[in-house]
């Protein structure tokens, strides 16, 4: 069973490494989803998937015969459902306010809505002013 999570992990990871490199941000959106899930993958397969004694023993040192999972990674993986749901509400915001402010979606279009960069900053003062000049 663990084999088969491992292929599925990578998988998920894989696909959503592409999907994080596309340029439209909607996929950048469902990648980080997708990155957040694999990772909860992760947590929760290195906590094996088989029950075993459980964490805390009776002072009488009786072990109750039914088996116990361990809570350690199951309260991980809580905690991080909760920080991936905050950036995810975050992320969907600042794309929101990006498309309502540039009417677009394509990462290279938000760049050519930069500034252009001036030519002393590129070039050096020494350099425009002799472009500049009348010879």
């Amino acid at each position: 069973m663990e084999a088969i999570l491992a292929v599925v992990i990578g998988v998920l990871f894989a696909a959503s490494f592409y999907l994080l490199l596309r340029r439209n941000l909607l996929r950048f959106i469902v990648g980080l989803i997708i990155l957040s899930n694999a990772a909860n993958l992760v947590i929760f397969t290195m906590g094996r998937l088989t029950r075993e004694h459980p964490p805390i023993i009776p002072s009488d040192g009786h072990v109750p015969p039914t088996p116990y999972a361990n809570p350690l990674p199951q309260a991980l993986i809580l905690t991080a459902i909760v920080i991936s749901f905050g950036l995810l509400a975050f992320a969907l915001v600042l794309v929101y306010r990006n498309f309502q402010t540039t009417d677009t979606l394509d990462t290279e279009r938000i760049r050519s809505a930069e500034p252009p960069e001036p030519l002393e900053a590129r070039f050096g003062e020494e350099a425009v002013r002799e472009q500049r000049l009348p010879a």
